[in-house]
């Protein structure tokens, strides 16, 4: 029933878009991610928020990276949905799984491997050199482990909407 290999494939095409989205952002603005959902609390106290400008531009630089996280699990629920003609139980099984690829490579690659262990410069809010928070893996696993849920209602979201347009 499960088609593992289109899973994999279709989980790691919404990843490697979604990470070479994030790095860019980060590398081209990183203030965009300055939230309590994204930053540890004493990098966030030290930084100044985001100005309505930055707020704006946040809105705008979401849009490809919304259309990514919604696009390739509908894409991928429906051509599942369609090849197999499986139930709503394992398209919404197949939806979470083609979802929580990017979310682990955020928490793993992104998160841990470079913000926590390798923290290239261009990471680091000036001023904030050697706070605790940029070795804090703990926060992110916290943070993802929130996403979760989130991830559970996108599913049904993705899934009904799949099984509607059917």
């Amino acid at each position: 029933m499960f088609d593992f290999n289109k899973i994999l494939i279709d989980g790691t095409l919404s990843a490697v878009l979604l990470t070479a989205i994030v790095l860019f952002i980060g590398r081209a603005r990183p203030r965009f991610f300055l939230s309590k959902k994204n930053v540890p609390a004493d990098i966030l106290a030290a930084v100044p928020p985001r100005t309505e400008e930055e707020k704006r531009q946040a809105v705008l630089w979401s849009i490809p990276m919304l259309f990514i996280m919604l696009g390739v699990p509908v894409w991928s629920a429906l051509t599942f949905a369609q090849q197999s003609g499986a139930g709503f139980g394992v398209v919404f099984a197949h939806t979470y799984a083609v979802l929580f690829i990017p979310f682990l490579v955020d928490l793993v690659i992104i998160d841990w491997l470079i913000m926590n262990t390798i923290t290239p410069k261009w990471v680091v809010y000036p001023g904030t050199e050697g706070f605790a928070g940029y070795k804090d893996y703990t926060f992110h696993l916290r943070a993802h482990f929130r996403g979760l849920f989130v991830l559970l209602v996108m599913s049904a979201i993705v899934t009904g909407g799949v099984w509607l347009a059917l």
